[in-house]
Protein backbone atom coordinates (compact mmCIF):
# COMPACT_ATOMS: atom_id res chain seq x y z
CA UNK A 1 0.00 0.00 0.00
CA UNK A 2 1.33 3.80 -0.27
CA UNK A 3 2.28 5.51 2.18
CA UNK A 4 -0.53 8.44 2.57
CA UNK A 5 1.94 10.36 4.05
CA UNK A 6 4.67 10.39 1.33
CA UNK A 7 3.19 14.14 0.04
CA UNK A 8 1.51 15.34 3.17
CA UNK A 9 2.81 18.84 4.22
CA UNK A 10 0.37 19.59 6.69
CA UNK A 11 2.14 21.19 9.70
CA UNK A 12 5.03 23.08 6.81
CA UNK A 13 5.78 26.68 6.53
CA UNK A 14 6.68 27.75 2.66
CA UNK A 15 7.79 30.77 1.64
CA UNK A 16 7.72 31.32 -1.59
CA UNK A 17 8.77 34.25 -4.16
CA UNK A 18 7.22 35.38 -7.68
CA UNK A 19 4.33 33.52 -6.26
CA UNK A 20 1.72 35.38 -7.88
CA UNK A 21 1.52 34.13 -11.03
CA UNK A 22 2.46 31.29 -13.37
CA UNK A 23 5.11 28.69 -11.88
CA UNK A 24 5.36 30.52 -8.61
CA UNK A 25 1.46 30.81 -8.22
CA UNK A 26 1.00 27.45 -9.29
CA UNK A 27 3.25 26.29 -6.79
CA UNK A 28 1.75 28.47 -3.66
CA UNK A 29 -1.55 26.47 -4.62
CA UNK A 30 -0.09 23.25 -4.54
CA UNK A 31 2.22 23.53 -1.75
CA UNK A 32 -1.18 24.91 0.29
CA UNK A 33 -3.08 21.81 -1.06
CA UNK A 34 -0.65 19.58 0.56
CA UNK A 35 -1.18 21.21 3.64
CA UNK A 36 1.53 23.92 3.85
CA UNK A 37 0.76 27.41 4.97
CA UNK A 38 2.33 29.58 2.46
CA UNK A 39 3.75 33.00 2.18
CA UNK A 40 2.93 34.32 -1.22
CA UNK A 41 5.45 36.72 -2.16
CA UNK A 42 5.70 39.19 -5.11
CA UNK A 43 7.02 42.77 -5.92
CA UNK A 44 2.92 43.68 -6.28
CA UNK A 45 0.95 43.29 -2.76
CA UNK A 46 -3.07 42.68 -4.81
CA UNK A 47 -1.67 40.18 -7.01
CA UNK A 48 -0.70 38.11 -4.06
CA UNK A 49 -3.94 38.83 -2.25
CA UNK A 50 -5.47 37.55 -5.32
CA UNK A 51 -3.66 34.24 -4.49
CA UNK A 52 -3.98 34.06 -1.34
CA UNK A 53 -7.76 34.32 -1.36
CA UNK A 54 -7.92 31.31 -3.76
CA UNK A 55 -5.68 29.14 -1.28
CA UNK A 56 -7.92 30.13 0.64
CA UNK A 57 -11.31 29.57 -0.65
CA UNK A 58 -10.03 25.87 -1.03
CA UNK A 59 -9.84 25.58 2.64
CA UNK A 60 -5.76 26.31 2.21
CA UNK A 61 -3.84 28.86 4.63
CA UNK A 62 -1.70 31.48 3.33
CA UNK A 63 -0.76 34.96 3.26
CA UNK A 64 0.56 37.54 1.30
CA UNK A 65 3.83 39.73 1.20
CA UNK A 66 5.49 42.41 -0.82
CA UNK A 67 9.14 41.63 -1.86
CA UNK A 68 11.48 42.61 -4.38
CA UNK A 69 14.00 40.32 -4.37
CA UNK A 70 16.91 42.88 -5.13
CA UNK A 71 16.35 44.27 -1.98
CA UNK A 72 18.18 42.65 0.80
CA UNK A 73 16.24 43.67 3.58
CA UNK A 74 12.69 42.83 1.99
CA UNK A 75 14.00 39.44 1.73
CA UNK A 76 14.84 39.39 5.38
CA UNK A 77 11.50 41.20 6.00
CA UNK A 78 9.81 38.38 3.75
CA UNK A 79 11.34 35.35 6.34
CA UNK A 80 10.63 37.71 9.39
CA UNK A 81 7.20 37.56 8.51
CA UNK A 82 7.09 34.04 8.05
CA UNK A 83 8.41 33.51 11.52
CA UNK A 84 6.29 35.93 13.26
CA UNK A 85 3.26 34.58 11.81
CA UNK A 86 3.67 30.99 11.82
CA UNK A 87 7.21 30.63 14.13
CA UNK A 88 9.60 28.83 11.64
CA UNK A 89 10.37 28.54 7.33
CA UNK A 90 10.43 24.72 6.81
CA UNK A 91 10.27 25.11 2.95
CA UNK A 92 11.82 28.01 0.64
CA UNK A 93 11.26 28.09 -2.75
CA UNK A 94 13.35 30.54 -4.76
CA UNK A 95 10.86 31.30 -7.76
CA UNK A 96 11.55 34.63 -8.40
CA UNK A 97 13.59 36.18 -11.67
CA UNK A 98 14.15 38.80 -13.75
CA UNK A 99 15.21 38.78 -17.85
CA UNK A 100 15.53 42.77 -18.94
CA UNK A 101 17.47 42.15 -22.05
CA UNK A 102 16.38 39.35 -24.90
CA UNK A 103 18.94 39.38 -27.39
CA UNK A 104 22.73 39.07 -28.33
CA UNK A 105 24.73 39.60 -25.35
CA UNK A 106 27.48 42.20 -27.06
CA UNK A 107 24.15 44.68 -27.10
CA UNK A 108 23.83 44.02 -23.32
CA UNK A 109 24.59 46.79 -21.05
CA UNK A 110 26.87 45.97 -17.71
CA UNK A 111 24.40 47.41 -15.96
CA UNK A 112 21.90 44.95 -16.92
CA UNK A 113 24.23 41.96 -16.56
CA UNK A 114 25.03 42.80 -13.21
CA UNK A 115 20.93 43.17 -12.18
CA UNK A 116 20.56 39.78 -13.83
CA UNK A 117 22.92 38.19 -11.70
CA UNK A 118 22.01 39.84 -8.67
CA UNK A 119 18.38 39.00 -9.02
CA UNK A 120 18.76 35.96 -10.33
CA UNK A 121 21.38 34.32 -8.27
CA UNK A 122 22.67 36.62 -5.11
CA UNK A 123 19.29 36.84 -3.76
CA UNK A 124 18.68 33.33 -3.91
CA UNK A 125 21.95 33.08 -1.93
CA UNK A 126 20.82 36.15 0.45
CA UNK A 127 17.14 34.19 1.12
CA UNK A 128 18.63 30.90 1.63
CA UNK A 129 20.85 32.03 4.51
CA UNK A 130 18.26 33.80 6.11
CA UNK A 131 15.83 30.77 5.73
CA UNK A 132 18.44 28.22 6.70
CA UNK A 133 18.97 28.72 10.51
CA UNK A 134 14.95 28.73 11.09
CA UNK A 135 15.53 25.31 9.24
CA UNK A 136 18.33 23.87 11.58
CA UNK A 137 16.32 24.76 14.23
CA UNK A 138 13.17 22.71 13.20
CA UNK A 139 15.90 20.10 12.27
CA UNK A 140 15.35 19.83 8.70
CA UNK A 141 14.25 22.02 6.00
CA UNK A 142 14.23 22.01 1.63
CA UNK A 143 14.98 24.96 -0.42
CA UNK A 144 13.53 24.79 -4.42
CA UNK A 145 15.79 26.78 -6.55
CA UNK A 146 13.83 27.23 -9.82
CA UNK A 147 16.56 27.49 -12.47
CA UNK A 148 15.86 26.69 -16.25
CA UNK A 149 17.50 24.83 -18.69
CA UNK A 150 18.44 27.68 -20.05
CA UNK A 151 21.51 26.66 -17.45
CA UNK A 152 22.03 23.46 -19.61
CA UNK A 153 21.46 24.83 -23.15
CA UNK A 154 23.49 27.92 -24.87
CA UNK A 155 21.38 30.83 -26.24
CA UNK A 156 22.11 33.50 -29.50
CA UNK A 157 19.43 35.91 -27.24
CA UNK A 158 19.04 34.75 -23.46
CA UNK A 159 22.66 34.67 -22.75
CA UNK A 160 23.19 36.30 -18.74
CA UNK A 161 19.56 34.95 -18.10
CA UNK A 162 20.88 31.81 -19.31
CA UNK A 163 24.31 32.36 -17.10
CA UNK A 164 22.35 33.39 -13.66
CA UNK A 165 20.38 29.78 -14.50
CA UNK A 166 22.97 27.90 -14.45
CA UNK A 167 24.63 29.57 -11.43
CA UNK A 168 21.74 28.62 -9.91
CA UNK A 169 22.08 24.96 -10.34
CA UNK A 170 25.64 25.40 -9.01
CA UNK A 171 24.51 27.68 -6.33
CA UNK A 172 22.15 24.20 -5.26
CA UNK A 173 24.95 21.94 -5.35
CA UNK A 174 26.87 24.11 -3.02
CA UNK A 175 24.37 24.55 -0.27
CA UNK A 176 23.33 20.90 -0.48
CA UNK A 177 27.40 19.92 0.17
CA UNK A 178 27.30 22.95 3.11
CA UNK A 179 23.95 22.74 4.97
CA UNK A 180 23.26 18.28 4.13
CA UNK A 181 24.63 17.41 7.78
CA UNK A 182 22.43 19.82 9.25
CA UNK A 183 19.39 17.85 7.44
CA UNK A 184 18.36 20.92 4.96
CA UNK A 185 17.95 19.91 1.29
CA UNK A 186 18.99 22.31 -1.47
CA UNK A 187 17.75 21.12 -5.27
CA UNK A 188 16.86 23.22 -8.61
CA UNK A 189 13.46 22.59 -11.01
CA UNK A 190 14.45 23.42 -14.73
CA UNK A 191 11.79 23.99 -16.82
CA UNK A 192 11.90 24.40 -20.39
CA UNK A 193 9.44 26.71 -22.05
CA UNK A 194 6.04 27.13 -19.68
CA UNK A 195 3.14 29.26 -20.48
CA UNK A 196 4.10 31.80 -18.51
CA UNK A 197 3.62 35.84 -18.46
CA UNK A 198 7.68 36.05 -18.16
CA UNK A 199 8.15 33.87 -21.08
CA UNK A 200 5.61 35.24 -23.44
CA UNK A 201 8.43 36.53 -25.95
CA UNK A 202 9.38 33.10 -26.41
CA UNK A 203 6.06 31.39 -26.51
CA UNK A 204 4.07 34.11 -28.45
CA UNK A 205 6.84 34.46 -31.63
CA UNK A 206 5.11 32.13 -33.90
CA UNK A 207 8.72 31.06 -35.42
CA UNK A 208 9.75 29.72 -31.64
CA UNK A 209 7.23 28.57 -30.81
CA UNK A 210 6.90 26.05 -33.47
CA UNK A 211 10.61 25.41 -33.59
CA UNK A 212 10.39 24.66 -29.76
CA UNK A 213 7.50 22.24 -30.01
CA UNK A 214 8.48 20.45 -33.38
CA UNK A 215 11.94 20.08 -31.22
CA UNK A 216 10.19 19.27 -28.15
CA UNK A 217 9.00 15.14 -27.63
CA UNK A 218 5.99 15.88 -25.98
CA UNK A 219 5.20 18.23 -29.13
CA UNK A 220 3.95 21.02 -26.73
CA UNK A 221 4.98 23.64 -24.34
CA UNK A 222 4.34 23.06 -20.49
CA UNK A 223 1.66 24.58 -18.34
CA UNK A 224 2.43 26.09 -14.60
CA UNK A 225 0.77 23.63 -12.71
CA UNK A 226 2.74 20.83 -14.74
CA UNK A 227 6.04 22.59 -12.88
CA UNK A 228 4.62 22.58 -8.99
CA UNK A 229 4.40 18.80 -8.26
CA UNK A 230 8.14 18.56 -8.54
CA UNK A 231 8.23 21.34 -5.59
CA UNK A 232 5.79 19.20 -3.61
CA UNK A 233 7.95 16.51 -4.45
CA UNK A 234 10.91 18.22 -3.38
CA UNK A 235 9.71 19.74 -0.13
CA UNK A 236 8.03 16.74 1.12
CA UNK A 237 9.06 13.08 2.33
CA UNK A 238 8.99 11.78 -0.72
CA UNK A 239 12.08 13.63 -1.70
CA UNK A 240 13.82 13.65 1.46
CA UNK A 241 16.86 11.58 0.06
CA UNK A 242 17.17 14.13 -2.71
CA UNK A 243 19.87 16.88 -2.40
CA UNK A 244 22.68 18.87 -4.86
CA UNK A 245 20.17 17.83 -7.70
CA UNK A 246 18.55 19.89 -11.06
CA UNK A 247 15.28 18.23 -12.08
CA UNK A 248 14.35 19.16 -15.61
CA UNK A 249 11.04 19.15 -16.92
CA UNK A 250 11.06 20.44 -19.99
CA UNK A 251 8.52 17.87 -22.44
CA UNK A 252 12.04 16.30 -23.76
CA UNK A 253 13.80 18.65 -25.29
CA UNK A 254 16.98 18.28 -23.91
CA UNK A 255 16.87 14.70 -23.67
CA UNK A 256 16.25 14.53 -27.57
CA UNK A 257 17.93 16.04 -31.09
CA UNK A 258 16.61 18.85 -32.85
CA UNK A 259 14.26 17.79 -35.27
CA UNK A 260 15.63 17.26 -38.78
CA UNK A 261 14.40 19.48 -41.40
CA UNK A 262 12.66 17.84 -44.77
Amino acid sequence: MSDPTLFDLTGKVAVVTGGSRGIGRAICERLAQHGAKVVVSSRKLDACQEVVKGIEARGGTAIAAACNIGRKEELQALVDLAVKTWGTVDILVCNAAINPHFGPSASMPDDIFDKIMASNVKSNLWLSHMAAPHMERAGSGAVIIVSSIGGLRGSPVLGAYAISKAADMQLARNLACEWGPKNIRVNCIAPGLVRTDFARALWENPDIYQKRTRDTPLKRIGEPDEIAGAAVFLASAAGSFMTGQTMVIDGGVVAGAPAMDE
